[in-house]
Parts: C-alpha cells; structure tokens; sequence
C-alpha cells in the first residue's frame, strides 16, 4: 500500500498497484508526452517498445509472461540481477529501521561502514571514500579534486573513452558523436589514442597534466589495453607527477571476472570511480576511492574540510544497497561466476571468426563481450558510411524479435554488438544466446532489404503520438 495527503490535510490509503494499472497500456504516449518524444519514436523503430511488466534476475517479462533474456543490463547495473531479493530486503529494513540518515550538520553509521567495506577491498593506495550519486558525479570529483591536490589545471583521457554526459566528464569523454553537439566544453582537455605511449607521454612530460582518466576496459566497443600498456601508463603517470583514475563505473564489482578490473593488471591507483551496480539496481550510489596522500592534499585544513559533497550523497539507502550488493556477490560468488562464464562466451563465440567473413573479432573479458562486424562489399562500406552501426542494430533487433534475447550495439557509431548481463546468467543462458545469435547471422545475407529500410528510417522524424488518457 501507499499513502496520499487529501486537501484537508487527511492521510489516505491507495494501492500503487491499482494505480498504476490505471494507466497500464499508456507507457509510450506517457513518455513521449512528458519526458523524451524521440526516444520513443527509436524505440518504436527497432522494435524496442515493449512493454515490460517485471523483471527478476537476468530476465525481463511482457505482461503475457514472455521472457526475455537480458544481456544489456541496464548499462551493466545489474549485476547482482534485476530485483534482487536480498538487496530489496535489506532495503526495507532499512525503511523500517528509520536510520536518521542526510543529518548533512551530523554523520549516521553507514556511509562510515561502507567506505570501510569498499578500501578494505579496493587496490593500495586507496585509502578515503568521497560518496556520489553517478559515475559522472564520481568523474567530475576525480578531476575537480585531482586539479585540487595536484595544482595543476590539464586532464589527459582517451579516444573514443566514456565518462558520463555532464560537462566536465563529457569533456573527458572522447568520442565525437557524445560531444560535438556542446563545444566547445571545459579547457585543458587533451585526449590521446588508446594503447599509444609515447602520445601519452609527450601530454604528461609538461609535467602539467593533473590527472589521467581511463576506463581499464573502454565501454565503447569492449576495446582491451595491449600488453603492458596500462602498467606503462601507470609508471609514466609516477614519472610526471599525474594522478593515475581508473573509470570503473562499468567494469568494477565483478564485471570483468575480478572485484575491480584493474587487479588484472595489478594497478595502484589513486583515484577510482565506482558507480552503476554498486546499488544492486536500486538506487542512485556511486564513490570515488582516493589514495591517503590525495585526500592530504586536499582536505589539508578545517577550512577545507568539506570540498566536496552532494545532498543526497551519502544517503542510508544508498549505503545499505551498497552493503546489501557487497555481500550478495561474495555469497553468491557472482564475481568467479563472471570470470567462468565470460570464459565460456568467448570459447562459444570466437569460432564464429572463422564461420562468417564479417565478424572482424570476438573479444571481452568476464562477462563484457562484444563482437565486430565488418565487410569488404563496397554494399556493405556504403551503408555503413551512410549509417555507422546499422547491422549490429539489426542483429539487435533479430534477436529481440525472434529470439527474446535484450541486447545492444557496443556503442554509438561502432558496428559491434555487446553484452554486459547481470552477473546471475547461466551456462544455458550463454548456450541459449550463442545458438539465437547463430540462426541471427545465418539469415544476415537476407538482410539487406531491412537493413536499407532501417537505415532510412533513421533519417527520418516520426510523430502522431497520441496524448496519454487519465485513468478514471
């Protein structure tokens, strides 16, 4: 049940269920009538619109009880899966716990028990926990505090890198499609190419550059570091006095088959976003980690005693999902899960290389997958020209409708398609996906009337949407 104050100040019981089922069917003309019309007109267009009913695990549910598995993974928030039990549970305790949590002039025990939990478990030198809501938030603390304990103003990240779309983490972001519409963004960003070293090296030889912002694992395409290339970095980022940022907003809580991507690699951070599926899917929380020598650098006074913060960030709600996820995957040992079954993946997809002349490559690690599509059919170049991506969209779209498999293409521009599931997949699951992904690409050559189809609906604008009805 839920509850509503009347005009006269009065406390009426409603069912939220009744509610909502008042405007069951009105999704989409809700959206777009109030919210984002052209999302709905894409999702109208790749055949994304359903209306989905519940969702438990690694699974979505139309209301006729269809099932679907989900290999997008809300942007790979998911991975103690949707719904999950022990985390809902804890939450309301929580609620009936009523922790007096957001003092802001006071402290309450969680966030102290979570930024323990989180150090405790993070790589040295990490030793401080500043709380935040996103992972934008967590890329805009790194670079306003890097800029902080450093003196310096410049920030080095990397082409075609993910951050997040508010201006200072859209500024480190450097991918063209996300930014060009907002130039020009903040100054004293410089990007350089990924696993390219001595590009890295002449930013940070001016001895200039504050901090150095990447994703171990780049989102955008499942791209993986070249050997050696990130331990490099690392040491060239000692050599000048940078502060090394690992972005592990997607690839941390075992995403990548370990806690945190970076211990792959056996890096020493000394900042580290975390956002996304630290919540358990619940509710916003995101941290950024910070080495002690960091956090003495800018929290050097009582006057600096706050020089970061945010209303909401700590909140208990946000800190017992943390908690709640925390442990969920060491119970359910989600993490070795991960490492086993992206394994698996990739030994169940490679072979397709050498089954169709247009999957260029099958890569990932842990359960971040993608694979990439090209061709060297001047057809296939002049689609692909015309609209970047067209085919994983369709393999997309294939899956969905003919397989009820939810997935995605790795990125905005990038002809690849990617997984990030929740981390509760199954052996059968991976089979299930790898033989619908099969039959998709089989029929790929009798594609191209829907692709030339797709690609010009793209181009397109739709509208008509009728204004939702209130239910009586």
């Amino acid at each position: 049940m839920a509850i509503r104050l009347c005009d006269d100040g009065a406390v009426e019981r409603w069912g939220l269920r009744e509610f909502l089922d008042g405007w069951r069917g009105q999704e989409f003309s809700l959206y777009s009538h109030a919210v984002n019309p052209q999302f709905v007109r894409i999702l109208r267009m790749i055949g994304f619109d359903r209306p989905w009913q519940r969702a438990s695990g690694a699974y979505l549910y139309e209301a006729d009880g269809t099932r679907y598995l989900d290999l997008f993974g809300g942007f790979g928030m998911f991975n103690v899966g949707r719904n999950n039990p022990r985390v809902r549970q804890a939450l309301i305790e929580a609620f009936e716990l009523e922790t007096p949590g957001s003092v802001q002039a006071g402290i309450s025990l969680l966030p102290g028990v979570l930024a323990r939990e989180l150090v405790e478990r993070a790589p040295p030198p990490l030793a401080k926990v500043v709380f935040c809501n996103t992972g934008a938030e967590t890329i805009e603390a790194a670079i306003k505090l890097g800029r902080a304990a450093t003196g310096r103003s410049k920030v080095v990240s990397l082409e075609n890198g993910f951050h997040g779309q508010t201006l200072g983490a859209l500024s480190a972001t450097g991918k063209k499609e996300f930014t060009d519409r907002f130039r020009p963004l903040l100054s004293g960003f410089t990007h350089v190419p990924f696993n390219d070293l001595e590009a890295l090296e002449r930013e940070l030889r001016s001895e200039q550059v504050a901090v150095f912002v990447l994703e171990p694992v780049q989102g955008q395409g499942v791209h993986l570091p070249a050997p050696g290339y990130l331990q490099e970095a690392h040491a060239l980022c000692r050599r000048y006095g940078t502060l090394f940022c690992v972005d592990e907003v997607q690839t941390g809580f075992g995403r990548t088959g370990r806690l945190f991507a970076c211990e792959h690699w056996g890096l020493e951070p000394d900042l580290m976003a975390l956002a996304k599926s630290l919540s358990g899917g619940y509710v916003p929380v995101a941290a950024l980690l910070l080495s002690q020598q960091v956090y003495d650098a800018v929290y050097d006074s009582l006057e600096h005693a706050i020089s970061h913060g945010s209303t909401f960030a700590p909140n208990d709600l946000g800190m017992v999902a943390g908690l709640a996820t925390l442990r969920e995957l060491d119970d359910e040992g989600l993490i070795e899960r991960s490492e086993r079954l992206g394994t698996y993946l990739l030994e169940r997809t490679q072979p397709f290389m050498d089954r169709y002349d247009f999957v260029r490559d099958v890569r990932g690690l842990g359960l971040m997958w993608a694979m990439e599509f090209a061709s060297d059919s001047r057809y296939w170049q002049r689609l692909d020209g015309r609209r970047p991506g067209i085919f994983a969209q369709l393999v997309a779209m294939r899956l969905l409708a003919d397989h009820q498999i939810l997935s995605q293409p790795a990125g905005l521009g990038i002809n690849a398609l990617k997984a990030i599931p929740p981390l509760t997949l199954t052996e059968e699951d991976v089979d299930h996906f790898v033989a619908s992904l099969d039959a998709v690409l089989r029929k790929s050559k009798r594609m191209t009337g829907t692709l030339v189809g797709l690609a010009s609906r793209a181009a397109r604008s739709r509208g008509g949407m009728k204004p939702p009805v209130a239910p009586r």
